[in-house]
């Protein structure tokens, strides 16, 4: 068994996506397919044939190395996109490099940033949460602040939830109707909270208006940069990175639902114990827990014993999630099960 410091230590397994991904930026040609194969080859291989990790034993009395892991994200993502500018910039990514490298680095950014964004963006310290926010905002993402707060943890398992996969749905169907619910309801929101609070409905005071317009700015930016394809390569990377967000999204909360009136349970989150899912993800998958407590950190969640288990971990869903009657004849024999 794993003790608490020891565990510790294998969160730092959470920024290896990124040395891939700067490695094949700046090397171009086959090697920008790097992090890609890791990612969703190596760790998805290791999903299938490794043992759970169940310990729930955390080092809730000594957090600082914790959040260390999670401090270091943020250079991490920052050399890992500016690799990703300067590789089509110095063309040492041409021609179908250049999209190979917009897969590798918004895989990058949706395993990573987005993964650590979500872990800030619970943090009650203001500056820990502007660093979630920005996270979300180098992957192109303006709903998932407001929406998965205000919403999702509140309507999680219920139609009111636009992150709540349906059972019998595809994960590209899901993606349409999630992004685009959570984007527009995000806007309405925000435009209630303003109205709440007697503010002006105008850029600086709208979170999802304020988002889009520096967004335009650093788009401008990359145009006269780089050009069209560079800013062409960067709306795939983020498209890449939000379509993971929306996959991960779909597996945690796929076809397990729940009366408005009653009470979130450990049984209405998907959870998996695997290595890469634990340590890469830094306990995303320990989901069951973090609806119970969302402000909890990720490296004090704990599993429950009811809770569903997948399978696999995310790595090693992926690819079943993007064939539906893969994904459908693994899953539903699950769910009567709950």
């Amino acid at each position: 068994m794993l003790s608490a410091n020891n565990r510790n230590f294998l969160y730092l397994f959470s920024l290896s996506p990124s040395l891939f991904c700067l490695f094949g930026n700046l090397s171009g040609s086959w090697f920008s397919l790097a992090n890609t194969l890791y990612s969703l080859g190596f760790l998805a291989v290791i999903e299938w044939i490794s043992k759970p990790i169940g310990s729930n034993q955390n080092s809730s009395k000594d957090a600082l190395f914790p959040k260390l892991v999670l401090w270091l994200h943020i250079p991490f993502q920052l050399i890992s996109i500016g690799s990703f500018i300067w590789g089509i910039h110095e063309e040492i990514l041409t021609g179908p490099w250049i999209i190979t490298a917009a897969i590798s680095t918004g895989i990058n950014t949706g395993s990573s940033a987005i993964v650590v964004a979500h872990e800030f963006i619970h943090r009650k310290n203001p500056f820990e949460n502007f660093l979630g926010r920005f996270l979300l905002f180098s992957a192109g993402n303006m709903y998932f602040f407001v929406d998965h707060l205000r919403v999702h943890h509140k309507w999680v398992g219920t139609a009111k939830d636009h992150a709540t996969a349906k059972k019998g749905e595809s994960l590209y169907g899901f993606f349409y109707r999630s992004a685009t619910g959570q984007f527009l309801g995000a806007i309405k929101l925000e435009n209630e909270r303003l109205k709440k609070e007697n503010k002006r409905n105008i850029i600086l005071n709208h979170y999802v208006f304020r988002q889009l317009f520096l967004h335009a700015i650093l788009d401008t930016s990359l145009f006269f940069y780089g050009g069209g394809i560079l800013v062409a390569a960067w709306f795939a990377h983020c498209i890449v990175a939000n379509f993971l967000l929306e996959y991960v999204n779909y597996v945690q909360h796929y076809g397990l639902e729940r009366n408005e009136k009653t009470r979130v349970t450990e049984a209405h989150s998907w959870d998996s114990d695997l290595f890469v899912s634990r340590f890469v993800l830094v306990d995303l998958s320990r989901h069951a827990d973090h609806h119970y407590y969302a402000s909890k950190p990720y490296h004090t969640l704990v599993n429950y014993e009811k809770s569903p288990k997948m399978p696999s971990g995310y790595a090693g869903m992926f690819v079943l999630a993007a064939i539906p009657p893969l994904w459908y004849k693994l899953m539903h024999k699950r769910l009567p099960e709950l």
